[in-house]
């Protein structure tokens, strides 16, 4: 299957011969609609979204288990709608070009750094979630299991980046789909069949069986703390899974704004599609009769549950598809987060900021290398840290806090300028940090009550204080109009 991976990655590589900065990240802007979409669905379906919602239903409701793939379908049909065409339109290459375009090249360097932290530590969150399945499911070390992963996706991606990466996501996407509907007839008959998980499911659990929460705390599950932790994590997954450069990468690869916006929402619809499989597992292996061993260890390691069901519910050779459905999303989408990461540090830090007499040759071998780069650091991190997850969650964090108010305002108000970005990022940045980070050992410093959503608050206070610090601030600062900023320069 890695070498299949290989294959299609070469092949593709060779519609990017010309090697230019446009070909390796944005595939030239002419790649068709429904390949910028299968390859939008395969980088969200990936890894944490298959085992998360398996596990989030297992352990605890649909709501949670759901939570993920609703809110990012949702994220994507909105990203469609509000910002696809415009960043298109605009002929940006990256997520940052917006923010360089209207608050300068030196302050987009420095929004540049929670983005670019993030596609980080998801990579190596990536290559650990591949690392405990192959040790479930073959027993093989997850020292081996993440340099195999890591070493094939990385080299494909240097290849030919965007249009490697983008065919051998189709090629994926299909691994999953393929995976899932083979596994899933097996682990619901294992189970007793759909009705008898269901009814088991709902028995324990009387309050978990719908979509969303309820609105007003009541029962064992809803308090209030958790009704009010449920909409604030949501609305972060919502808002915050707009302002990713592996978003926005394909967005900018479409041949049109037109075709921008429908491949935005046909992923989202993509996406909340595939949270039925893997979310009727999570139900399946609630009733599915363990044995006594397995009982203690999905109670320790609730994340197990999918990797457990096609190791012990299902035929070998469906077990072995289910397998490379989980392959296939992981590496789908470590690829397309290493290319993510090379192409702004090469693009908007090393040729818009230190070296702009980058020849196209030249640039070709800096994007190159910095997917090499990216590729390496997240290896070294999945297996040295132990807090990787955590770190990715934080950061994921970050990203709705911090990088969302500031594309809103970059691409919608004209008014806006650097020292309200200045302002709204610090303040922000202070709310989120004061409320701390369990996962990391953060203490609190600001004594929010459980009731508070403070993720949203912080992104709130960023909304409020941009436009209002730039319209104080405009007589000294004065608001930079937003266009393109290479075809201004060529100007």
């Amino acid at each position: 299957m890695y070498a299949a991976f290989m294959a299609v990655g070469w092949l593709a590589s060779r519609k990017a011969r010309d090697g230019t900065a446009a070909d390796l990240i944005v595939a030239g802007r002419t790649m068709p609609l429904w390949i910028a979409a299968l390859t939008m669905t395969a980088t969200w379906v990936d890894g944490g979204y298959l085992l998360g919602t398996t596990e989030g239903a297992y352990k605890s409701s649909i709501q949670l288990g759901i939570q993920g793939g609703l809110c990012f379908g949702i994220s994507l049909i909105l990203g469609g709608v509000f910002f696809a065409g415009v960043m298109r339109r605009l002929g940006f290459t990256t997520l940052i070009d917006p923010f360089e375009a209207r608050f300068g090249k030196r302050w987009a360097a420095v929004l540049f750094l929670p983005a670019l932290a993030s596609e980080l530590f998801w990579s190596a969150e990536l290559l650990v979630a591949i690392g405990s399945t192959f040790g479930v499911l073959l027993g093989m070390d997850l020292t081996s299991a993440i340099l195999l992963s890591a070493i094939v996706t990385t080299a494909y991606t240097v290849l030919g980046g965007m249009w490697s990466v983008a065919y051998t996501d189709v090629f994926q996407l299909a691994l999953v789909a393929i995976g899932l509907a083979a596994a899933l007839p097996f682990v619901l008959q294992g189970a007793g069949g759909v009705q008898h998980a269901w009814s088991t499911y709902l028995a324990a659990r009387p309050d978990g069986g719908g979509i969303m929460p309820p609105l007003h705390a009541g029962g064992a599950l809803w308090t209030r703390a958790s009704v009010t932790g449920w909409w604030d994590v949501s609305l972060m997954l919502i808002f915050g899974g707009i302002p990713w450069n592996c978003y926005f990468q394909r967005v900018l690869s479409c041949r049109t704004p037109r075709d921008a916006s429908r491949m935005s929402a046909l992923a989202g619809v993509l996406t909340i599609v595939l949270t039925v499989p893997p979310l009727l597992m999570g139900v399946a292996a609630f009733a599915y009769p363990w044995p006594a061993d397995l009982v203690s260890r999905l109670q320790a390691a609730p994340s197990e549950a999918m990797p457990l069901l096609f190791a012990k519910a299902v035929p070998a050779s469906i077990g072995l598809l289910g397998l490379a459905a989980i392959i296939g999303a992981v590496t789908s989408s470590f690829s397309s987060s290493i290319l993510s990461a090379g192409s702004m540090l090469s693009w908007n830090c090393l040729k818009r900021l230190v070296w702009p007499s980058l020849s196209v040759v030249q640039m070709s071998r800096v994007i190159r290398s910095s997917i090499l780069l990216f590729g390496a650091l997240a290896t070294v991190l999945a297996l040295k840290v132990q807090s990787v997850q955590a770190l990715w969650f934080f950061t994921s964090d970050l990203v709705f806090v911090l990088l969302f108010p500031q594309l809103l305002s970059a691409l919608f108000d004209t008014k806006a300028n650097r020292t309200g970005s200045i302002v709204a990022f610090a303040v922000s940045l202070f709310l989120r940090v004061g409320g701390g980070e369990p996962l990391l050992g953060l203490p609190a410093f600001i004594p929010y009550p459980e009731t508070v959503p403070f993720r949203t608050l912080a992104a709130g206070a960023g909304l409020l204080l941009l436009p209002l610090v730039s319209r104080a601030t405009a007589r000294w600062d004065a608001p930079q109009p937003l266009r393109n900023v290479v075809a201004a320069e060529a100007a």
